[in-house]
């Protein structure tokens, strides 16, 4: 198991930019598939972000496509993701999920991951 831990939320402008970090523990972490998600009131979580084992490899949802980026940092057992050009509609939790893995994939689907941060809200106001 990993403990992760969200941080970076808040309440921004339309139009602003916030960054989210997910730091994770233990000693594996370049082993774990990594991707960030989100749960709106009302709705079911789904996928924003993810990204593998050696970050060359993202998936992105297409209503965050060219605003939002992941990226990890293995050094530092932690990956974030950067949104700018932030939309009403991305307001949401968002949450850190990680699956520890043999071989290096990239999953993309909330029912993949295993191990899941306590989530970081995120507001944008109109």
């Amino acid at each position: 198991q990993v403990q992760l831990v969200e941080s970076g939320g808040g309440l921004v402008q339309a139009g602003g930019s916030l960054r989210l970090s997910c730091t994770a523990s233990g000693r594996t972490f370049s082993s774990y598939a990594m991707g960030w998600f989100r749960q709106a009131p009302g709705k079911e979580r789904e996928s924003v972000a993810t990204i593998n084992w050696s970050g060359r490899s993202t998936y992105y949802a297409d209503s965050v496509k060219g605003r939002f980026t992941i990226a990890r940092d293995n050094a530092k057992n932690t990956v974030y993701l950067e949104m700018n050009s932030l939309k009403p509609e991305d307001t949401a939790v968002y949450y850190c999920a990680a699956r520890y893995l043999f071989r290096q994939v990239l999953l993309t689907a909330v029912r993949e991951y295993d191990n899941w941060g306590q989530g970081t809200q995120v507001t944008v106001s109109s």
